[in-house]
């Protein structure tokens, strides 16, 4: 029988520290949320493996993955995100992303737009008072709540996601992978005063997201 706690510190000692993550309430939540519980069970076995594991998502999307331990890691500890944060998890899929948003900021709106991943994610982050389950397309944001201090896409984008960057706030946040492919970055971008700027933070190869494909050059 596998030691999931034991797996979790692992995960923790041996991923996510070396790469120099070292937010304290961060690590915190990645020891205290059971990641196989967001998976499959058939797959509860890789919950702690670095990489990008595979949901029981609906046909349509046979594509959608939990991001590595590390990439997400990595990009939380770049929004800097505080208790008195307003948070869109744009993605969230079965939610693991979520329930570690849900220790670190004041309130999270966790995003996804199809409907089995939702479903599976209802039990898992609605025990968590701080943390509304909504369904819309990802690319569209959930500008009802708007604006956010920290935006999180879980996954890739081909294009720059200009209707999630208008829900940020004053000084607000959002990270996510930009490109497709092994050659892509993870992005940092703040909104100051009315103006966005953006940083690359670190290499970083992510599953595309539903919606933000950049649309095929036309070609003579």
């Amino acid at each position: 029988m596998i030691d999931y706690a034991q797996a979790r510190r692992t995960m923790v000692d041996c991923q996510i520290r070396p790469a120099d993550v070292t937010d304290r309430a961060l690590l915190a939540a990645l020891l205290d949320v059971p990641r196989e519980r967001f998976l499959p069970p058939h797959l509860a076995a890789l919950a702690y493996l670095d990489l990008d594991l595979p949901l029981a998502g609906t046909p349509h999307n046979p594509t959608r993955r939990l991001l590595k331990p590390q990439v997400l890691a990595k990009l939380l500890q770049a929004a800097e995100i505080t208790e008195a944060d307003r948070v869109l998890d744009v993605g969230c899929a079965t939610g693991y992303s979520s329930a570690i948003l849900a220790r670190l900021a004041k309130s999270v709106i966790a995003l996804e737009e199809d409907a089995e991943l939702l479903r599976q994610a209802r039990p898992q982050v609605t025990k968590f008072g701080n943390v509304e389950l909504v369904q819309g397309p990802l690319v569209a944001g959930w500008p009802k709540r708007a604006p956010y201090d920290v935006i999180v896409l879980n996954g890739a984008t081909e294009i720059t996601p200009v209707g999630l960057l208008e829900q940020l706030a004053d000084g607000g946040r959002f990270v996510g992978v930009l490109g497709r492919g092994p050659a892509t970055k993870a992005m940092l971008f703040r909104r100051v005063s009315g103006a966005l700027s953006d940083w690359p933070i670190f290499d970083a190869a992510a599953p595309l997201l539903p919606g933000f494909a950049a649309q095929p050059a036309f070609v003579f």
